[in-house]
């Protein structure tokens, strides 16, 4: 699935990922798909952001979203 390419630390939008799936029409089916992933953590759905680079939907809520982000972005 495409949403494992994402690496940790990285966002990509929904239009990216309908291009690399090779549908650069279909960026809100991929949104939809995200709503359906029932496994959140392991394919990473918070790392898909809006075009215009805002946090949209997520099913853990925007607040989870931005911390996961920010989470994956910190130096150890």
């Amino acid at each position: 699935m495409a949403l494992r390419t994402i690496p940790a630390g990285t966002t990509k939008t929904y239009g990216q990922l309908a291009m690399q799936l090779g549908k650069p029409t279909a960026y809100r089916a991929v949104g939809a798909a995200n709503t359906l992933n029932p496994v959140a953590i392991v394919l990473p759905c918070h790392r898909v952001i809006g075009a215009d680079t805002s946090l949209t939907g997520y099913a853990g809520g925007l607040q989870r979203k931005h911390w996961l982000l920010q989470h994956e972005t910190r130096k150890i």
